[in-house]
């Protein structure tokens, strides 16, 4: 068997694998579970949130990253607190 033939055997098994791998959850069923951008904004709006965007520097963006990871809180989790403590601190 020459070089080649064996390069075009492996290359046609590595696809028979990948046709047979199960799709991600990002496109299989669980795509279907994630509400799209309507139905989620009518829940933020039921929960009274407002989108608010701002340009914060990258080193401070970091920081909440890295405390919200430690923390296993989400960013905006994370944010409306620091917001609310520095707020009722500067009162």
């Amino acid at each position: 068997m020459k070089k080649t033939d064996l390069e075009k055997s492996k290359a046609s098994k590595i696809m028979g694998q990948m046709r047979q791998a199960p799709l991600p959850g990002r496109f299989g069923s669980a795509a279907a579970a994630l509400p799209d951008r309507r139905e989620q904004r009518k829940i933020d709006q039921a929960n009274n949130l407002v989108p608010f965007a701002v340009k914060l520097n990258a080193d401070l963006v970091k920081q909440l990253q890295a405390q919200a990871e430690q923390e296993g809180v989400p960013l905006p989790e994370l944010v409306d607190r620091v917001i609310r403590a520095g707020l009722s601190a500067a009162q």
